[in-house]
């Protein structure tokens, strides 16, 4: 790719970009959500044109001008935005619109080849099942699936480990080790550097549409990686601040769910971050949304300030000040047809409206509020929510939150596909929020963030809790593998 351009309204995504991927080589592409990553991959996928520059395949000019153009040119794509039909199952999704029969859909080809393609992964996933009714871990296979069944002679991953365990990630790295050995060039995009150093050749930052910096991956460091990715110096990359762990302020006892949630009992205090962690599946996101309301618990008792909760809907969490930031924040946290301002405003209207009315300019004020105090990217209030970057959908979220002033926070997955600056930022307010004597339960996959930022971590398996470290600065990541296998 030479001398990439590409504008949107009101957004100058791409200035000249130059990007090189040699057959048989992993290249990590990195930057801050909004610097341009999303955009370069969705001209190699066929999904946008450049307006100016040109793309080369083996030498030869390309015009990639749809979706199925790429994938003819030998092009493979696993967007971070799922790209499934909810009602299709996992091997029609696979398969869809390559069916390889005249006239016919050869299903039991199909279901065996798909089979076979979670076989390589190492993770078995019901072919059967409508990708809808999966989890975002097996939704996130089935596009790896997808990507592989393609014979492509370039795959683009963009953030393909986002919701997998760290023992799939490591079958997953075989997969790209495979690739790699049999010639076919891998552009990895992900913000877990750790796994840039394991799997990557090379590696290529953008920052603000342009290159920022480019070299091979074994004489890079972490440091110099963030720097190229911010455009400043971050010192710690996990700024715990430590506060005084107060009175008990949420307290959940005995709660369960048929065998999806077994007898879960904890406390939070005021200004404690409690990490809560274990691998996919293991309850930890059903166990907040438990407490959310979301879903009715069997039995089990929630308390906060030591009265008793009686909490049958997100309204009756929201009323009482418990509120969720959903790991899912496209499909559960925000309506992304709507502009940010009104999703800000959506669990606030009460406090936002006059005789059944919105008071847009109160509205307005309030979120600029925000959007100041986060340091959200929009052109505008009226920008519609899917058309901002991971992160500042994230803060987004957080914002309407902040507003109801909840003295409960649950976190779920704060900072998946968030990129190292955006992650500094919900850290600080994370720390923030925990002055201010807020409860709060961040529930990770990322154990480096889990230690790095909670007081005190409990460890979940098959819907109970297998292990608690009183004092998370001295966890280790093996530590906490091994409650979460027991």
């Amino acid at each position: 790719m030479q001398g990439i351009e590409k504008s949107f309204p009101g957004v100058r995504a791409l200035r000249g970009v130059d990007l090189t991927l040699r057959s048989g080589e992993v290249l990590a592409l990195l930057g801050e959500n909004g610097a341009g990553k999303s955009t370069l991959i969705k001209m190699l996928g066929g999904a946008h044109q450049p307006d100016q520059g040109t793309i080369r395949i083996s030498g030869q000019p390309v015009n990639l001008s749809s979706p199925i153009a790429a994938i003819s040119a030998g092009i493979g794509v696993i967007y971070q935005e799922f790209n499934l039909v909810p009602r299709l199952s996992a091997w029609e999704n696979i398969f869809f619109g390559r069916e390889r029969s005249s006239g016919f859909v050869n299903r039991n080809m199909e279901r065996r080849r798909s089979k076979e393609l979670f076989d390589q992964i190492g993770v078995p996933v019901p072919i059967d099942t409508p990708c809808g009714e999966l989890s975002i871990a097996q939704q996130q296979l089935v596009e790896i699936a997808k990507a592989l069944s393609q014979d492509a002679r370039l795959i683009v991953m963009d953030e393909p480990s986002a919701a997998i365990t760290p023992q799939e990630v490591e079958r997953l790295f075989h997969i790209i080790r495979d690739l790699r050995s049999r010639g076919i060039g891998v552009i990895y995009i992900s913000h877990r550097l750790d796994e840039i150093f394991t799997i990557a050749d090379r590696v290529v930052v953008l920052r603000d549409g342009q290159l920022a910096g480019e070299g091979e991956t074994r004489s890079l460091t972490r440091q110099q990686l963030i720097e190229w990715m911010v455009g400043r110096e971050i010192q710690n990359e996990f700024p715990k601040a430590r506060h005084t762990r107060d009175r008990i302020r949420l307290s959940v006892r005995n709660l369960n769910r048929g065998n999806i949630v077994r007898d879960v009992s904890f406390d939070i205090r005021a200004g404690e971050v409690l990490g809560m962690t274990g691998l996919i599946g293991a309850g930890r996101t059903e166990t907040a949304r438990l407490i959310f309301g979301a879903d009715r618990h069997d039995s089990g008792q929630i308390s906060l300030d030591g009265h008793s909760l009686h909490i049958r809907s997100p309204r009756d969490a929201i009323r009482n000040g418990i509120c969720l930031l959903t790991e899912d924040r496209k499909g559960q946290g925000l309506v992304l047809t709507s502009s940010v301002r009104e999703n800000f405003g959506l669990p606030n209207l009460k406090n936002l409206s006059r005789f059944g009315l919105v008071n847009q300019t109160k509205e307005r004020s309030a979120f600029s509020t925000y959007v100041d105090q986060l340091q959200i990217k929009i052109p505008n209030q009226d920008q519609l929510a899917r058309n901002l970057s991971g992160g500042n959908q994230q803060k987004v979220v957080l914002a309407k939150w902040l507003e109801r002033n909840a003295e409960v926070l649950i976190f779920d997955e704060p900072t998946r596909g968030i990129d190292v600056g955006a992650k500094y930022e919900i850290y600080l307010l994370i720390n923030e929020l925990a002055k201010q004597g807020k409860a709060i339960l961040m529930i990770s996959s990322e154990l480096p963030e889990v230690i790095g930022m909670s007081d005190r971590i409990l460890v979940m398996h098959e819907g109970r809790i297998t292990g608690e470290i009183e004092e998370a600065t001295t966890a280790t990541q093996e530590q906490i593998m091994e409650m979460a296998v027991a």
